[in-house]
């Protein structure tokens, strides 16, 4: 083992668990080092101290056009706790629940006998979308990459913005509807919803992420050989005194130096820049990454002595409250015994956008669990009956980098350069939005250059997954670049 190349990953959120689990397949001598008392990063999981609960900070969805994590599953044997939802609820104003499925038509025509059910989108608003969506596919890019002017171009109405675009898009890409690129707008139908009938399916982990990264993938890494360090915290990186293009190693705040071969840099777009060395951090691209900004996203949870409902799952239009998550049927799905209370989570994604009225002031915490409160009142009555045990809110404040037009200037590719050195996160070039795949494709680029560095790309043919297949429909209606 000590012949092979010493890789040191910092940072042990999901790129670099992923560029861990890669190149330990590959039988690297891998230290990975996370300044956190857990691995997870943003994901992560906290205990309840009321209800003694493990309780994830926002749920952590997935998507079968999401290859990546799922292979990463598979490779750590833990797809077992990826299970695939068959259908999304969506409940409107009016109550009903309309349930979004395949059909028997090939995509991208799949979900359209579901999707004309809809009960709270009128016919005119379904024919204005379905122009919307037949230019969205025709048109791979957009002038100054601006949603707002497409949907404004093919006439989109209010309700058809208030009631599909801007719930769908702010969930996915957890940012203001106004700042959203047209290119990751673009994505998440063409991929996630047009291309493949598997693509839209949801995907949820039936443990807390908590057990997920700091349990399953953890025990994987350290069962391959990988050193796992928590609570290390990284000062620097060192380069080679008589030649700054080459990396030596790190050195920790504690003092202790570590040689290394390679390095990759999986750290936040927020901590990256005081981590890289001096002369990178101040040239281009890498300087840019100041200029990345970042959106929130808050979860509540609540607690009742009774069932509200037994959806697994509901996507909320026209309310604060965009997502309902039944953590009890998702977790205990196997548990046959009456469970003690019922947890439900309900996120808003681009929570910064949570304010009270023309006053632009934040809600307090106990403000916003009052008005969730009223709205599960008024989707699911049961509520009224059910009384609440506890609640509580979560806000993940820099949960994800801004999809905003231009965003891709200042993404920087994983290779920097200085060749030993690889940069890794959602946030990097990775021509995915921030999402848990794009962050696990980051980390298999980052170590498939670490592979090419060394001589040994021609071994593999790469970590990344086969993409779904589009069908022939698709790849005949669908424009790409």
């Amino acid at each position: 083992m000590s012949s092979q190349p010493h890789v040191v990953i910092i940072g042990g959120g999901l790129a670099g668990l992923a560029a861990a689990v890669a190149l330990a397949k590959q039988n690297f001598r891998i230290t990975l080092l996370e300044s956190r008392p857990r691995l997870g990063g943003r994901a992560t999981s906290i205990v309840d101290q009321t209800t003694g609960e493990l309780i994830d900070n926002c749920q952590h969805v997935n998507m079968g056009c999401c290859v990546n994590f799922q292979q990463l599953c598979e490779w750590t044997e833990s797809s077992p706790h990826l299970i695939t939802e068959d259908q999304l609820q969506f409940i409107g104003l009016d109550g009903v629940v309309n349930r979004l499925q395949n059909g028997w038509l090939p995509a991208p025509a799949h979900l359209s006998s579901a999707f004309t059910r809809f009960s709270y989108l009128n016919w005119s608003d379904k024919l204005c979308l379905a122009r919307g969506m037949w230019s969205l596919m025709r048109n791979p890019s957009w002038p100054n990459d601006s949603l707002v002017d497409f949907l404004s171009h093919t006439r989109q109405t209010t309700p058809s913005i208030d009631r599909f675009w801007n719930p769908v898009l702010v969930s996915a890409l957890s940012e203001d509807f106004a700042r959203i690129s047209y290119r990751y707008a673009r994505q998440v139908f063409v991929e996630g919803f047009l291309s493949h009938r598997k693509g839209w399916k949801v995907q949820l982990l039936n443990i807390p992420l908590g057990q997920f990264y700091d349990g399953i993938i953890k025990a994987w890494l350290q069962s391959h050989g990988v050193e796992v360090r928590i609570q290390a915290n990284v000062k620097q990186i060192d380069l080679k005194p008589d030649d700054i293009s080459q990396a030596a190693g790190v050195t920790l705040t504690s003092g202790e130096t570590m040689p290394a071969d390679q390095v990759i840099l999986a750290v936040s777009f927020d901590r990256v820049l005081s981590l890289l060395p001096e002369h990178l951090a101040k040239s281009t691209p890498y300087k840019l990454i100041s200029q990345i900004e970042s959106a929130p996203i808050t979860s509540l949870h609540f607690w009742f002595d009774r069932p509200i409902t037994s959806l697994r799952h509901a996507v909320l239009i026209n309310r604060k409250s965009q997502w309902m998550f039944n953590r009890t049927a998702i977790l205990d799905s196997h548990n046959s015994q009456k469970p003690e209370r019922y947890a439900y989570q309900i996120v808003i994604s681009n929570s910064g956008s949570a304010r009270q009225g023309s006053s632009e002031s934040y809600l307090s915490q106990q403000e916003l669990i009052e008005q969730i409160h009223q709205e599960l009142k008024e989707i699911w009555p049961e509520t009224r009956q059910a009384q609440l045990l506890h609640a509580r809110a979560i806000t993940e404040h820099r949960a994800v980098f801004s999809v905003e037009p231009g965003i891709d200037d200042l993404r920087p590719p994983q290779q920097t350069e200085i060749s030993n050195l690889q940069i890794a996160g959602d946030w990097t070039d990775t021509g995915w939005p921030a999402t848990m795949e794009g962050a696990v494709r980051s980390g298999f680029l980052a170590a498939e250059n670490v592979l090419l560095q060394i001589g040994r790309a021609d071994r593999t043919a790469g970590f990344l997954a086969t993409e779904l297949k589009a069908s022939a429909l698709s790849s005949l209606l669908i424009k790409n670049d």
